[in-house]
């Protein structure tokens, strides 16, 4: 780790010891975590580098390092193949990092019901039909005494009658 480093936008650069660790500390979805593993161990990564939003891989030899955020991986060249498990991943050109390319994460493609927690197998019972809730009362003002400034009774009277 001898190449120079920059600071992130809070001024540190902080490495990870491991992939595992990195992906863990920036919250990233552990449906994706074999996927950006797979990506790492074919790319040739050498060192991570918290670089703020998004984990900077340092690839061994020549080459753009790889930025790893919450749904891409970026920094691939054009004619780079990227395959993860039989299925040649799809390139696409990068709006911010202009000559390099992306590829999105698995679990931006899963349907929103397939994160959602496990359901039980057991059948569901039907719920009981709602009862309506009561309404609130309604508050009135019965005025102010003028002698002793308390609230008045519904009946007129107060604590100086």
């Amino acid at each position: 780790m001898n190449e120079v480093q920059g600071p992130t936008p809070a001024g540190t650069s902080r490495p990870y010891r491991s992939l595992p660790e990195a992906l863990r500390a920036h919250r990233i979805d552990p449906v994706n975590h074999a996927f950006i593993g797979e990506i790492v161990d074919q790319i040739g990564v050498t060192s991570l580098i918290d670089r703020g939003r998004y984990i900077e891989a340092i690839r061994r030899g020549d080459g753009a390092a790889l930025h790893i955020g919450r749904t891409y991986t970026n920094g691939f060249t054009e004619d780079e193949v990227v395959t993860v498990g039989s299925t040649r991943l799809r390139l696409q050109p990068s709006e911010g990092r202009a000559p390099y390319f992306y590829v999105t994460h698995p679990s931006e493609f899963a349907p929103p019901t397939a994160v959602r927690a496990k359901r039980s197998s057991a059948p569901r019972t039907p719920a009981a039909p709602r009862t309506p809730a009561a309404p609130k009362p309604v508050e009135r003002d019965y005025g102010v005494c003028d002698v002793c400034f308390m609230v008045k009774t519904p009946a007129g009277g107060c604590g100086c009658d």
